[in-house]
């Protein structure tokens, strides 16, 4: 079964440029999360573990 997709995919012009954009896509969405995380501040980190222990929260159970 491999060799029929290989072969239909060998006939296609142009294909070679699908896993290229693809790994391209994956290296700079992982590299801009990695400097989105990195750049937080520790005061912001430090808020946003505080927001479920804030007073006022809604806290939402699925037990009945």
């Amino acid at each position: 079964m491999f060799e029929q997709i290989k072969h239909n995919m060998e006939t296609i012009s142009g294909i070679e440029i699908y896993p290229i954009l693809s790994l391209l896509i994956f290296f700079f969405f992982f590299v801009g999360l990695g400097f989105w995380v990195f750049s937080y501040t520790k005061d912001k980190i430090r808020e946003m573990s505080q927001i479920p222990l804030e007073e006022g929260s809604i806290i939402i159970s699925k037990d009945k």
